[in-house]
């Protein structure tokens, strides 16, 4: 019988005695609660330690670092520091342009009857490209040299009516002569008969003036002979002013007439031709352009941050991607920047240009522009600008490993730049892109 059942029965008798009945049942329930033994103790301390290294490990495996990452040495590559000098560069694309080119337009307007060179074709001054044709210029030459023969004519009628009138001028001057000198005659036996009272003294000063009126009458048609030669002369001369006016623009015209036959006017090559047959040119269209291809230079754009370390006469390398890159020197530099960069003009050094060499071939240029003595410099990596500062991995033991380390950049080139601080000579490190590892401070290289 249970604890619980005995105790049921005993509020269910009558007789039982109520003294003694409470400490029989405290008794019954003391002796029935079960102790708790050593060994059961002993497994809670255990499970105890169990879970404090557990939390212990936990603790630890979260503080460790993650493993370093592998990085195939093949997608890689790396440089070496070096001292010594270092020869500071700017590069910038470009094309190769001819130092002579003529640029032929039209003259006047007029349509394209005949195309006869194709570009590419070699042509000498006297080649004629293409001709034209306009009624309208014609008929300006005919009208010009028209005016100028009906110029021509006046000039011959106005000098013969200009000597006419001298003739006769000078005609009226002689007969004054004749008469001035009769009349001095007159007075002079006037004058002798005067002497010996035959002549009555009016009349001798009828002589008198006689002679006083010839002689300024002379003097008056001797100057009107000389203002008549001098008209003539005026006269004559405006109307040649004239003649000539009209000769120019007859000559002009002829030009005109002369240019509608377009010409190369320079030995080269003709690089292009712009019109067909039948189409319209306007007055002062280009037409063509030929170029010496023997002679040219390459037209750069370096960039306008770089560009100001530029100067004249800083020896330059022209790569053609056909050979060997062609020296040359800096000969002009634009003073106005476009597009972010600026254009630098490159005179090639050889007498003979390599055969790919020809106008329009898209190039890149570098341009020495400083040498930097007893300095660390190493292979510019991917990233790093001038005066800053960038993390690199370098190598480490037996190039197993490479460490993360800040290297302070001083002043930078086209391939090469100066170290400043962050490594030594001899170090090695990995010039390629390693973005991926950022948040690591070790790689391993396998």
């Amino acid at each position: 019988m249970t604890l619980i059942e005995e105790t049921m029965a005993a509020q269910t008798q009558p007789n039982s005695s109520p003294e003694g009945e409470p400490e029989r049942l405290m008794h019954r329930i003391q002796m029935d609660v079960p102790r708790a033994s050593k060994g059961k103790r002993k497994r809670w301390i255990l499970m105890a330690v169990g879970a404090l290294l557990l939390i212990v490990t936990t603790v630890a495996l979260a503080r460790l670092k993650p493993a370093a990452p592998a990085v195939d040495r093949d997608i890689i590559f790396t440089g070496t520091v070096q001292h010594g000098t270092m020869i500071r560069q700017v590069r910038g694309p470009g094309t190769l342009v001819p130092e002579h080119v003529r640029f032929i337009s039209a003259v006047t307007a007029g349509r394209v009857d005949r195309r006869l060179v194709e570009p590419g074709e070699h042509v000498s001054a006297g080649t004629v490209l293409m001709e034209l044709s306009n009624p309208d210029v014609q008929l300006e030459a005919l009208e010009a040299e028209r005016q100028l023969a009906a110029a021509e004519a006046n000039l011959v009628e106005l000098q013969t009516n200009l000597q006419a009138q001298r003739l006769n001028q000078a005609g009226v001057v002689a007969s004054t002569i004749s008469q001035f000198q009769q009349a001095q005659r007159t007075l002079a036996s006037m004058e002798e008969l005067a002497e010996k009272n035959l002549v009555a003294g009016n009349e001798l000063e009828q002589a008198r003036d006689q002679v006083k009126e010839l002689r300024e009458r002379l003097a008056i048609e001797r100057q009107r002979l000389e203002l008549m030669e001098r008209n003539v002369q005026r006269q004559a001369s405006v109307q040649e002013t004239q003649i000539e006016r009209w000769r120019r623009i007859v000559v002009f015209n002829q030009d005109r007439m002369q240019s509608m036959h377009v010409t190369a006017g320079t030995d080269g090559v003709l690089q292009e031709i712009n019109f067909e047959p039948g189409q319209w040119v306007q007055a002062g269209q280009q037409l063509a352009k030929v170029v010496q291809p023997g002679r040219l230079k390459a037209v750069l754009r370096i960039p306008e941050v770089q560009a100001r370390d530029v100067a004249i006469g800083q020896p330059a390398a022209i790569d053609i991607r056909t050979g060997d890159p062609i020296p040359g020197h800096v000969v002009r530099i634009d003073p106005a920047a476009q597009g972010g960069s600026v254009t630098v003009d490159v005179q090639l050094d050889v007498e003979e240009l390599p055969r790919g060499a020809r106008p329009d071939l898209s190039v890149d240029g570098t341009i020495e522009v400083a040498r930097l003595n007893d300095v660390l410099h190493m292979p510019r990596p991917h990233i790093g600008q001038a005066n800053s500062s960038v993390g690199l991995y370098k190598l480490v033991g037996n190039g197993d490993e490479a460490v993360r380390v800040t290297v302070q950049f001083g002043q930078t080139s086209v391939n090469e730049v100066e170290i400043r601080s962050g490594l030594e000579v001899g170090d090695e490190v990995i010039l390629s892109d390693m973005q991926n590892y950022d948040e690591y401070d070790r790689v391993r290289i396998r």
